[in-house]
């Protein structure tokens, strides 16, 4: 049976059922033999050539050799290195398959179809930002002219990862066909039951605290000059002093008096937490693009640039107040 038909063999609509509106398709492969990738993703990919798509896979090494061998070395089914993709920060990689969309969009292609495969990481904070990731993009790239498949090795991947698979795609796909996915939750739903996790370092006596804010600039010194003790490379420590700033500066303009910031530096990562006594946001996809889109001069991209330039940000609330926490690895 084609892969992309319905059980009863009638082809199922490209989009009549997402739960998501806008031109991009969301859909997930869930697979334990890869005789099944091939046998979905395969079609996936030519189908859409012969369509007039373009193909792309964004896959692990053994993936992609697995998908290039099946479609007898293809060119028009172009690889991209995975690391250029999924190793970067979740909102660069929004930005990788935005502008992948522009440019092919710009040479008459109509849609652009990709076979991906999250790097999730070896660890469960890893795991979340990539969780989220995959939830956001039902909403970042619902403008382009996008169709992607996500295919998950259930052999491999942890039961956490699949999970999350089964929340964050509004489709399903087997060999037997392309079906709406009952357990898709929406995505600001799904990102609100996202744990915030605890940070053992902040159990620990800071390296630097101030307690309310009042000299920006000299608070900025402060932690410039803490940040120049950690070996790490500088550029990194440049970006995560200008996340930092941004932080700060966002929680002085929007919060709510006194905002205080604590910077810990661990063997392995540096956190900052900036706090104030406002009511915070209650929007989890901020961040994942400028806040007024396409229009930088109107500002908003501090948040953005934040996602882009560390490891982790976590933004919450509480009776307390709003809280964000910068994470850069530097172990």
């Amino acid at each position: 049976m084609n892969a992309w038909s319905t059980g009863d063999g009638a082809h199922a609509p490209a989009a009549d059922h997402l739960h998501s509106t806008g031109s991009y398709v969301h859909d997930a492969l869930l697979y334990d033999h890869h005789d099944d990738l091939v046998a979905v993703a395969v079609p996936f990919l030519l189908e859409g050539l012969a369509a007039g798509d373009a193909a792309v896979v964004a896959t692990s090494a053994g993936t992609a050799s697995i998908l290039r061998d099946a479609v007898d070395g293809d060119p028009r089914v172009h690889v991209l290195e995975r690391g250029d993709v999924y190793r970067a920060r979740t909102p660069t990689a929004i930005t990788t398959f935005r502008q992948l969309a522009d440019e092919r969009s710009a040479h008459g292609v109509r849609q652009v179809r990709v076979v991906g495969e999250v790097d999730f990481g070896q660890t469960e904070r890893d795991w979340l930002e990539w969780q989220r990731y995959e939830s956001v993009i039902n909403r970042a790239l619902a403008d382009w002219p996008l169709w992607g498949l996500c295919v998950f090795d259930t052999l491999r991947l942890p039961e956490p990862i699949l999970e999350s698979a089964r929340r964050t795609h509004s489709s399903v796909v087997t060999p037997a066909g392309r079906f709406p996915n009952g357990d898709f939750v929406d995505p600001a739903d799904y990102l609100r039951t996202l744990p915030i996790p605890v940070d053992p370092l902040e159990s620990t006596p800071p390296r630097l605290s101030a307690l309310s804010v009042a000299d920006f600039i000299g608070l900025r010194h402060a932690v410039a000059a803490e940040l120049a003790t950690v070996d790490a490379p500088r550029d990194a420590i440049e970006d995560y002093l200008l996340a930092v700033d941004e932080m700060t500066s966002n929680a002085v303009r929007h919060g709510k008096p006194p905002v205080s910031l604590r910077l810990w530096v661990g063997d392995d990562r540096l956190v900052c937490r900036i706090d104030d006594h406002g009511p915070g946001f209650d929007d989890p996809f901020a961040g994942y693009g400028p806040a007024h889109g396409e229009d930088l001069s109107r500002g908003g991209m501090g948040l953005w640039l934040a996602r882009q330039l560390c490891d982790h940000v976590d933004i919450f609330g509480d009776d307390d107040g709003a809280h964000v926490r910068l994470t850069l690895r530097v172990g």
